[in-house]
């Protein structure tokens, strides 16, 4: 009896799994107006997460020069940062990066389980010393290009701007207009969302592994085959 396998054709080979967890569930029904005010209801977010940024900015030289010398990403930093990356990511979720909810974010770094915005990363035991040097200005520069479309230019907030800002624009119209996200829209801007969240964990020197140029869209991250 014949043991050969028929090799997977590359459109059935799964992608494998990124560290970086980007997750997100579509509230319905959705308010066919508060998208407008949003931008307002969103201020006070904006300030804290100002601050956060300018510490992640500081916590990251701390962590630049930890890896350098011990090739380890020290603990209490690596949670502070991920969690400014989640707030910013629930934040730009609820407002003008998605308008895929119509909860509020809630004020914490930590992750929470049953708001519909998600972003984990997995804590990386050891990291590579020399790669530190180049990853996060040389290596990534061209993922900076692809970042600078989608949010209209590299920044530490994408809160409307790019080209996913026009598609949460889109929706926006959408929702106005028939009261539906439609689908296929709303698994694209998280597709351009997860990109600009493993692009800034590389960046900030979160993880060795390189962002794939590659769409993942949908509300969940591709499953590795077994």
């Amino acid at each position: 009896m014949s043991t050969n396998k028929t090799p997977a054709s590359p459109s059935d080979q799964v992608p494998p799994p990124h560290p970086a967890r980007l997750t997100a569930v579509l509230d319905a029904p959705l308010s066919r107006w508060l998208w407008l005010v949003k931008w307002l209801l969103a201020l006070p977010h904006y300030v804290v997460l100002f601050f956060l940024w300018v510490a992640l900015t500081v916590t990251s030289v701390v962590a630049f020069f930890a890896i350098l010398f011990t090739g380890r990403y020290p603990r209490p930093l690596f949670d502070f940062n991920t969690g400014v990356l989640r707030w910013t990511w629930r934040v730009a979720y609820y407002a003008y990066g998605a308008l895929g909810t119509d909860r509020y974010p809630p004020f914490t770094l930590a992750d929470v389980p049953d708001y519909p915005a998600r972003w984990q990363l997995e804590y990386p035991e050891e990291l590579s010393r020399g790669l530190v040097l180049v990853k996060w200005w040389l290596l990534a520069i061209p993922q900076y290009l692809v970042v600078a479309f989608l949010v209209g230019g590299v920044r530490a907030g994408w809160y409307g701007g790019g080209l996913i800002g026009l598609l949460t624009l889109f929706a926006g119209v959408s929702l106005a207009a028939k009261s539906v996200y439609p689908r296929g829209l709303f698994d694209l801007v998280i597709g351009l969302n997860r990109w600009v969240l493993r692009v800034a964990a590389y960046a900030a020197l979160l993880t060795d592994v390189y962002p794939p140029f590659r769409l993942d869209q949908g509300p969940d991250e591709p499953v590795s085959a077994p």
